[in-house]
């Protein structure tokens, strides 16, 4: 079974799937299914020869490379580490790097649209992790960026993120959204406000 688990979970790939999608493709109980997958966990775990290991996050399992491999992954796509990343996905990496620990609803708050998949996206991508629950009604989950976020992008510390420009005085608010770039490659997250800014300006004259 562990071969048409696997081939299930590579395939599923940054969409995840539920304890429930495996356990009716393969035709066994939850119950069953939660048991395969704490073994073939501990299994990749221990060996030291695969490259992959096991993750859950909210109800989705992902197949994912080992912390331990990111300096061979970094230099195969040798480039930007947000390559590929939706603007949606950049906005909410971006939030979650200046307002951690955060949760679901407070991104969703922030970003005035719903977060879910690119919350999936980046936690496929070893990019944010769950950091424990906060303490209010449901106990939402908390999440924040990983030592292999900084790791990509060259930083020692979050105390190393550029600071945030402060937005015009009387709205209060401060702009979050944020596109990670390389720069005389050298990694760094800047506000990119003046584009939003002349955007702005444009729909309005439409």
């Amino acid at each position: 079974m562990e071969p048409a688990l696997e081939a299930i979970l590579y395939t599923a790939g940054e969409s995840g799937v539920t304890l429930g999608e495996l356990a009716g493709i393969l035709e066994i109980s939850e119950s069953a299914m939660r048991q395969q997958l704490d073994a073939y966990r501990q299994r990749l775990a221990a060996d030291d020869q695969r490259g992959l290991q096991l993750q859950q996050f909210a109800d989705r399992y992902y197949l994912l490379t080992k912390p331990a491999y990111a300096p061979a992954i970094k230099k195969y796509f040798a480039g930007p580490p947000a390559a590929g990343l939706s603007q949606a996905a950049l906005e909410v990496l971006a939030i979650i790097a200046y307002q951690q620990p955060i949760t679901r609803i407070e991104i969703d708050e922030i970003r005035g649209v719903q977060s879910s998949g690119a919350l999936t996206t980046l936690a496929a991508r070893q990019l944010i992790k769950e950091a424990g629950r906060k303490e209010a009604p449901g106990r939402p989950i908390l999440y924040a960026t990983t030592q292999f976020f900084l790791d990509y992008f060259g930083l020692n510390r979050l105390a190393d993120l550029p600071p945030l420009a402060d937005a015009p005085a009387d709205t209060g608010e401060v702009d979050l959204f944020t596109a990670f770039r390389h720069d005389d490659d050298q990694e760094k997250a800047t506000i990119d406000e003046k584009k939003m800014e002349q955007n702005q300006q444009h729909d309005n004259q439409n």
